[in-house]
């Protein structure tokens, strides 16, 4: 039977001779350190147990049984399993619908003497986890368990960062202003999570037994972490940070951080990057001002996630070309930065943030194919993949964001390799057969593409783009 399919149990109540638990579900907080949500079910004064859930609801749209990420996060599930266990305590790991496994859970534990009375959660802002979160915390308050929210993954949130009439910003600009006008310390002061561990009472394997989390194989995926040299480190060095502004944009060198996957997972704690970044590099810093923007974006606007930000750039009669799209996607355009993004990202998961915008741009504005083509494959290949800001990006590239590139902004990819990769190392290291008679003629002509990109847009949007 469809795991959809099968009903909640009727969970057993509670009695006064069981004892109160507090549960720390794992989301996007996949660390021990500076943990904001484990830090406040440890201040609970319950004793704790630590939980993480493979949703089905996500793990469902994955179409690619080989997927790095769920490997990434099995394997960390695994490690953190692992740490927890040499603290005294245990890590729950489950897989189904979140409904279906929190009510097994619940009953595991009934089973064992213990009363789940609070769930802490790190609050997330993408469209399905506030509905889940929502739902569950109605379904929750039936059983009599208290559902709380805390911050972690961003610096700030929701309505933290507003105009002064209270409304959410949408332009980048003034946002950061008045973000960094209300950073205080306190904002990214170290959560005391894992000292506090060591001092908690903790649920481990003497209460429970030996439970066995659930394989990747049983949950249709195959373990590609091999040695896991994929993974970008878990930490950047000072000095790529303070060159982050002169080589940020020149894709041959090793001049950004990589902690975008990290960053993602929660496998580092954002004040944690914050703390180096207001140390070292104050233009690093302002790209994890935009990851909270996105955040905030998505949480106010959720129809940003699969919709044009401004209504109006839903009518542009895109082309979408299948063909023209299967050669962007195997990076065979004939531009050679845009082939060399492309390859990077199949080969590797990763893709230089300079490269992305002009990839982007290129389809949506050379090709005439609809954002939502790219952001869709993006999501499927990207190892950092983050809804907020890979729909943000997207949107820029458009023309159709909140805080977009005008329309009539057509990224020239043959000026940007000229500008960005001039002596072709990045070109040539994705692209080898680049200069030889194997290499594709240009699908598309630039000048020919950016005037009708232009007109295409104006079309639609005259006499008022926004």
């Amino acid at each position: 039977m469809n795991s959809r399919a099968r009903a909640t149990p009727i969970l057993k109540k509670s009695t006064p001779l069981m004892k109160e638990i507090a549960l720390h579900w794992m989301r996007r907080d996949m660390r021990l350190h500076d943990n904001r949500t484990l830090f406040s079910a440890l201040k609970s004064g319950l004793p704790v147990l630590s939980a993480f859930l493979f949703d089905e609801e996500i793990l469902r749209r994955l179409d690619n049984t080989q997927d790095r990420r769920v490997s990434f996060i099995h394997h960390r599930t695994l490690a953190l399993r692992n740490e927890i266990r040499g603290l005294g305590g245990e890590l729950l790991v489950g897989h189904g619908t979140p409904r279906e496994v929190w009510a097994s859970w619940i009953q595991l534990l009934a089973s064992k003497g213990f009363a789940v009375k609070e769930v802490h959660v790190g609050r997330d802002y993408e469209p399905y986890a506030q509905e889940r979160d929502q739902s569950l915390a109605a379904w929750f308050d039936e059983q009599g368990v208290a559902f709380r929210g805390t911050k972690d993954s961003v610096i700030f949130e929701k309505s933290e960062v507003t105009k002064d009439d209270g409304k959410p910003y949408t332009v980048f600009t003034p946002y950061s202003k008045k973000w960094r006008k209300a950073l205080e310390s306190k904002d990214y002061d170290l959560a005391p999570s894992v000292e506090a561990l060591t001092q908690a009472t903790l649920i481990g394997t003497s209460e429970l037994g030996d439970l066995v989390p659930p394989s990747l194989k049983s949950m249709g995926f195959e373990d590609v972490w091999e040695d896991g040299t994929w993974m970008p480190p878990i930490t950047v060095a000072n000095r790529v940070l303070r060159d982050y502004g002169e080589h940020r944009d020149f894709p041959a060198l090793p001049g950004t951080s990589r902690l975008s996957m990290h960053l993602r997972f929660g496998t580092i704690s954002i004040r944690e990057a914050l703390r180096q970044g207001l140390k070292v590099s104050e233009k690093w810093t302002t790209e994890l001002i935009w990851r909270d923007f996105y955040q905030a974006i998505v949480y106010h606007f959720p129809h940003s996630a699969t919709d044009s930000f401004r209504p109006a750039y839903d009518e542009i009669p895109w082309i979408n070309d299948e063909a023209q799209f299967d050669a962007w996607c195997q990076g065979k355009t004939g531009y050679p930065m845009v082939d060399a993004g492309m390859r990077e990202l199949l080969q590797t998961g990763f893709m230089h943030n300079r490269v992305r915008m002009v990839v982007a741009s290129f389809l949506c504005k050379h090709l005439l194919i609809d954002w939502r083509w790219g952001e869709r494959f993006f999501a499927r290949h990207l190892l950092d993949f983050d809804l907020a800001s890979n729909a943000g990006g997207w949107q820029w590239a458009a023309g159709s964001g909140c805080d977009a590139a005008p329309y009539f902004r057509v990224f020239n990819p043959s000026s940007q390799l000229q500008k960005f990769d001039k002596d072709l190392i990045y070109v040539r290291k994705w692209v080898p057969e680049y200069g030889s008679s194997t290499y594709p003629k240009p699908i598309v002509d630039h000048a020919m593409a950016r005037v009708r990109a232009i007109e295409t847009y104006r079309s639609v949007l005259k006499p008022n783009p926004a």
